[in-house]
């Protein structure tokens, strides 16, 4: 049995639990309290000294402490729906949208929440190291998410799905990327009717609501 180390409340958790319905995967779960600050444990660096979830154990006791590698493995070990891609072409798309799904749009939010919340304070890079905020940066990253809507926005023009004309990870982290970014209070409006359009379609996959 798959076991998924997990958050409720974090999105790169939530992009694991993604994946894993999508493949029609069970698993088990154990939650790690990130607000309580479990992540930094003894226990849980026993399991992963990265300090991070997502972490999944596999059936035979390999562990994945990241999503790239989370999915690459699911992608490998369960290959059907595949969400990489079937042709070079694809995979090369998938990938290269996947990327920016994360760098433009996962990672702004970060550099905008982990540089003001006051929670995290001294902790704005996850892992076991502290680093201290950069109020500057907070600014950057709130800047780079409205730029990411409108990039994305553009994107979807006449498209039902971010790569390869049809579902694949890429959705995924999209999915969770938008959502997230509540946090810092920015979210789609009527001046973004193409991302309205297929957030509205994706809400109707049964993984969404995970």
């Amino acid at each position: 049995m798959l076991t998924l180390y997990d958050c409720a409340t974090a999105p790169s958790p939530r992009r694991a639990r993604i994946l894993l319905a999508e493949k029609g995967l069970t698993h088990t779960t154990v939650q790690v309290d990130l607000r309580q600050n479990e992540q930094l444990s003894e226990a849980y660096r026993a399991i992963n000294p990265q300090c991070t979830v997502p972490a999944l154990k596999t059936e035979d006791g390999l562990l994945l402490t990241d999503n790239a590698a989370i999915t690459a493995y699911l992608e490998a070990r369960y290959p059907s729906p595949d969400l990489l891609g079937r042709t070079p072409a694809e995979q090369a798309e998938i990938a290269s949208w996947q990327w920016r799904m994360e760098f433009e749009g996962l990672m702004a939010i970060a550099e905008a929440l982990r540089n003001s919340a006051p929670a995290m304070a001294n902790r704005a890079l996850p892992g076991p190291v502290d680093y201290a905020q950069i109020p500057e940066l907070a600014q950057r990253g709130l800047a780079r998410v409205q730029q990411f809507f409108v990039d994305l926005d553009l994107r979807l023009a006449g498209r039902d799905f971010i790569a390869a004309d049809r579902f694949s990870i890429a959705d995924i982290t999209a999915v969770v990327a938008v959502d997230f970014a509540r946090v810092v209070r920015v979210k789609p409006g009527e001046q973004h009717p193409n991302l309205l359009r297929w957030r509205a379609a994706m809400a109707l996959r049964p993984s969404m609501s995970l």
